[in-house]
């Protein structure tokens, strides 16, 4: 009888210490306000969750949150262990970052992928910066579509992604954001006045189109949507150079971005760049990795490919578009 009630207690004290894990749900409980919330950012069940939160508040004696208020908060003992939580955290963080640099420099193989729009002007010099970094390294990239370099990301086909499409199970990668750039109205050299009716201007000129399998199809596709603007369908494609080309040679018009006008430079003298004369559209890019893999590797090469796009697309686009200088806006270091 007391050798069982022993064998109790003593599970009892096992389970009421704290340890990385519970600390880790405790702080997740704290930041999302919700055991559902907590749960979903670690990507366990939310019975996990409060298992683990009883079984410190056991061990502790003390209520850590106040479950009667939405989002839940601390109680004064929950407050003062969160100080110390997120110290021990930070100090964990710290030394996984450290030991995963230890680690890195026996790595065979680093797999990079990257938007198209940027594979010409980022690769080079970060696939050689990631060379020096991990000489024994073998550095294989992929260029494609924002929807392709995210799937070689979840699939594990990708450790670092350049991409436009966060993950939907964002909690399981650190998101590293690059830059933003708003769509901008492309036309036929000469084709189109900004003193006139947009609209009634558009109407007569044929409208190239990227194709809705593409990701920056289905966001004009949607955006025109929204605005109740609709256009006769004539053209579509996948590549920005083919659509930039097709608005030159027919006297067309379409909706693009800075970074893909600069991938088809080259048809300059034959196109007229506008602000969109109706409400915009942008998008996001990002460098995404998974966490606590590649130590601070890839936050070095984010703020490298900050640099590089405010000395090279960033320049470039303001000389070929220089009355729409605000197109592109370039990160400082921000995470989400």
């Amino acid at each position: 009888m007391s050798r069982t009630g022993s064998t109790s207690e003593n599970q009892m004290a096992t389970q009421g210490k704290l340890s990385l894990r519970s600390l880790r749900v405790f702080v997740a409980v704290e930041e999302t306000g919700s055991v559902a919330g907590a749960a979903k950012k670690l990507g366990i069940s939310k019975s996990n969750v409060s298992q683990q939160v009883t079984a410190m508040e056991t061990g502790i004696g003390s209520k850590l949150f106040d479950r009667t208020q939405k989002p839940i908060s601390l109680t004064p003992v929950g407050q003062a262990l969160a100080l110390h939580a997120h110290r021990i955290l930070t100090t964990v963080s710290i030394a996984e970052a450290s030991l995963a640099e230890l680690n890195l420099g026996s790595l065979p193989l680093l797999n990079f992928a990257i938007i198209d729009d940027l594979d010409a002007s980022l690769t080079p010099s970060l696939a050689a910066s990631m060379q020096a970094r991990l000489p024994r390294c073998f550095i294989r990239t992929f260029s494609g579509r924002s929807d392709q370099v995210t799937a070689r990301l979840l699939s594990r086909d990708a450790d670092i992604a350049v991409t436009a499409i966060i993950p939907a199970d964002m909690h399981k990668f650190q998101v590293l954001q690059l830059l933003r750039e708003k769509f901008v109205l492309v036309t036929a050299r000469g084709a189109y006045s900004n003193n006139l009716d947009w609209r009634s201007q558009l109407e007569t000129l044929p409208f190239i189109q990227y194709s809705d399998a593409m990701p920056m199809g289905r966001m004009v596709s949607a955006h025109l949507k929204r605005l109740s603007v609709q256009f006769p369908r004539r053209f579509s494609f996948e590549a920005s150079r083919s659509v930039i080309a097709t608005v030159a040679k027919t006297g067309g018009w379409t909706l693009t971005t800075p970074l893909s006008l600069l991938d088809s430079i080259r048809f300059r003298e034959s196109i007229d760049i506008w602000p969109l004369p109706f409400a915009g559209l942008s998008r996001q890019i990002y460098l995404i990795h998974r966490l606590e893999e590649l130590g601070s590797m890839p936050d070095s090469l984010a703020q490298q490919c900050r640099t590089l796009l405010r000395q090279d697309a960033l320049s470039e686009f303001s000389r070929l578009a220089p009355h729409l200088t605000d197109a592109i806006e370039i990160y400082n270091e921000t995470l989400i």
